[in-house]
């Protein structure tokens, strides 16, 4: 297991946490998402055998934000 922390530009609120949060359930290899939206951080602990660093900052970008 990795963990991965990402700058996260435009978070602004709560919605916005549970929304990135949310792909703990959409991506298989993951196994936590914590996010900040106050820090500007999005921390990802994964399988680095299932899944790469550019998949997960693809799918925060899908979601709209911009991973920095």
């Amino acid at each position: 297991m990795t963990k991965q922390l990402f700058r996260v530009l435009d978070m602004h609120c709560s919605n916005c946490v549970m929304t990135i949060e949310g792909l703990e359930d959409d991506l298989p290899g993951v196994k936590s998402v914590r996010a900040s939206y106050h820090k500007g951080t999005v921390e990802v602990e994964y399988d680095e055998r299932r899944l790469s660093e550019g998949a997960i900052k693809d799918a925060i970008a899908r979601l709209g934000y911009t991973v920095a």
